[in-house]
C-alpha cells in the first residue's frame, strides 16, 4: 500500500505591483527555481500591472485569485479582517513593499485569533514620494504592522539599517539577502538584432540601461548627461512606463532624438545587455539594482549616481565612475570620460564580471530564500533541480 501523495506547500504572494520590475523579476526567478516544490497564488495591489506573470515557467503551479480583497483602501478593521481571512488556506504569505503593507497589518491584528500562516515581508526600496525623506506616519505604520511578521527581507545594507533603526525591527527578524542572477548566462555573446527597432552593427557604441520608465528613475537626466558624447554613441533605454513621452521630449529638445532609442520592455536581459558598451543609471533612489549585477556579469562598466549599495556592488576599478547622488554634471563627466577610453572600459568590464561571478550568482540567493521560507513553514528543505 502506497502513502498518499503530499501536496507541495501553497504560497501566497501579495505584491504592490506585479509589473516587470526588479522585485517582481526576482520573485519570478525564485518561483521558477522552486519549480514543482511549491504552488503559488499571486495578487497585485494594481491588478492591471501583471506583466511579470508572462515570465513564469509553464511547468509551475500558479494562479491569480481574482476574488482576493483589494490591497488598496483605508485600513479599516472590516477591510483588514477580510484580507486576513483570505490568507487562511495557505502555508506561507509573502508580502512586498509598501503597497502590500495593509496585508501585513491584517496579519499582525488577526494572526493569533485566526491561526494565520507565517508571513514574511520584503522591502526593496521606495517610490518618488519617499525619495528624499521617509514619511513618519508610514514608518510608524510599518513598525506596528510588522509586529507579528516572522521575517523582513531586504537586499541592501541601507535598507537593513532602516529596518533596524527607523522601523525598530529586532535583529533576528531582519534578513539581508543580496539579489543574484544566472551570471553565466550573461557571458553569451549577444546578437546585434536582439532588441526590436534598433540594431547594433560593427563599430557602433551604446550607452544602455534597463529601467521602468518612472519618475524616480529620472531618465531625462540620463538623456541630458548623455548628450555631450560623440555622435558615434547611441543611448538605448529598455523598459516601459509613464515617463516615455518625457524622455522622448527631452531628447528632441536637445536635438539628439535620432541617437536615443526606446525599444520598450524586452524579456531575458542576458540576450542583449552585453550589447552595451557602458551601462548607466540616473535614478534618484535605488537599493540593490539587479540591472547593475546583470551589466557586471556581461562584462560592462557601470556609470551611476551613488544610490543604495551601487558603489559597493561594482568592482574597485569601477568605483571612480559612481558619482555623487543628484550631481548631473558629475554623471555626464563620468559618461564622457569612460566613453573616450576603450581600454578602461574593457578593464573595468572584466573586473565587474569576476566580481559578479564571485558574489552575485543566483545559486546562493535561491538557497537563502529556500532555507528561510521552508524553515518558517516548518517543512523539510527540498532539493532543487
Amino acid at each position: 500500500m502506497t502513502g498518499k501523495a503530499v501536496k507541495p506547500p501553497a504560497i501566497l504572494h501579495l505584491h504592490s505591483t506585479f509589473a516587470a520590475g526588479g522585485k517582481e523579476l526576482r520573485c519570478v526567478q525564485l518561483i521558477n527555481a522552486f519549480g514543482k516544490h511549491a504552488r503559488h497564488s499571486i495578487v497585485s495591489a494594481v491588478p492591471e500591472r501583471m506583466e511579470a506573470a508572462k515570465l513564469i515557467s509553464r511547468s509551475v503551479s500558479v494562479n491569480y485569485p481574482e476574488s482576493f480583497p483589494s490591497l488598496q483602501g483605508k485600513p479599516t478593521p472590516g477591510r483588514l479582517h477580510k484580507i486576513a481571512r483570505a490568507m487562511m488556506n495557505y502555508d506561507l504569505v509573502l508580502t512586498y513593499n509598501w503597497g502590500a503593507m495593509d496585508a501585513v497589518m491584517a496579519h499582525t491584528l488577526f494572526a493569533q485569533t485566526m491561526t494565520l500562516p507565517p508571513l514574511i515581508h520584503h522591502e526593496d526600496g521606495f517610490n518618488e514620494d519617499e525619495r528624499k525623506r521617509l514619511k513618519p506616519l508610514r514608518n510608524l505604520y510599518r513598525r506596528i504592522a510588522l509586529g507579528k511578521a516572522q521575517g523582513l527581507v531586504v537586499p541592501s545594507e541601507q535598507l537593513e539599517e532602516i529596518a533596524l533603526e527607523t522601523w525598530q525591527q529586532p535583529m533576528n527578524k531582519v534578513k539581508r539577502i543580496g539579489n543574484g542572477i544566472n551570471t553565466r548566462a550573461f557571458a553569451m555573446r549577444p546578437k546585434g538584432n536582439a532588441l526590436p527597432g534598433v540594431r547594433k552593427s560593427e563599430g557602433d557604441l551604446w550607452v544602455g540601461t534597463l529601467a521602468g520608465l518612472r519618475a524616480v528613475k529620472n531618465l531625462p537626466r540620463l538623456v541630458r548627461a548623455f548628450a555631450p558624447l560623440d555622435t558615434a554613441w547611441r543611448l538605448v533605454i529598455v523598459g516601459d512606463g509613464p515617463e516615455k513621452a518625457a524622455i522622448e521630449a527631452e531628447a528632441k529638445r536637445l536635438g539628439i532624438d535620432d541617437r536615443v532609442h526606446l525599444p520598450g520592455f524586452v524579456a531575458n536581459p542576458a540576450r542583449y545587455v552585453g550589447l552595451f558598451d557602458i551601462f548607466a543609471l540616473s535614478s534618484d533612489t535605488e537599493q540593490f539594482p539587479i540591472s547593475v549585477v546583470e551589466a557586471m556579469a556581461a562584462s560592462v562598466p557601470v556609470v551611476s549616481p551613488s544610490v543604495g549599495d551601487v558603489v559597493d556592488m561594482v568592482s574597485n576599478t569601477n568605483a571612480r565612475f559612481i558619482t555623487p547622488a543628484g550631481d548631473e554634471r558629475a554623471l555626464s563627466s563620468a559618461l564622457l570620460n569612460l566613453s573616450e577610453n576603450a581600454a578602461m572600459r574593457t578593464e573595468i568590464g572584466e573586473a565587474n564580471r569576476l566580481k559578479a561571478l564571485a558574489e552575485f550568482d543566483e545559486k546562493s540567493m535561491v538557497e537563502s530564500y529556500k532555507r528561510l521560507y521552508w524553515m518558517h513553514m516548518g517543512l523539510p528543505q527540498p532539493t532543487l533541480d
